[in-house]
């Protein structure tokens, strides 16, 4: 099976797009090829394990997402850009490892 959304975070608040997170994972968990078209850098870093980026209609990038999306300053979302070198993408990602330095 196939799950196509096109610009499924457009208009979500911030629980509403977590659960999306959620559901989005719990359908790739069950084997659903997911493929969402979005603007939303920060979504693509937190679910996408390939990001194809296009401009003009032409591919301009392809790869795994945290290459693809720290390959340009355009591309990175602003974790990745803020704490640029360290290899974050997404505020889950630096939660986890302050609750891991914590701990």
């Amino acid at each position: 099976p196939v799950l196509l959304l096109d610009e499924p975070t457009r208009g979500l608040d911030y629980p509403a797009k977590a659960r999306l997170v959620e559901v989005l994972r719990e359908r790739a968990e069950l084997g659903t090829a997911v493929v969402i078209a979005t603007h939303d850098v920060e979504l693509a870093a937190d679910v996408a394990s390939r990001t194809v980026v296009l401009a003009d209609g032409e591919v301009v990038a392809d790869g795994p997402t945290a290459d693809v999306v720290t390959a340009s300053p355009a591309f990175a979302p602003q974790v990745a850009k803020i704490l640029h070198p360290l290899p974050w993408l997404t505020v889950a990602q630096v939660r986890m490892r302050l609750e891991a330095a914590v701990s």
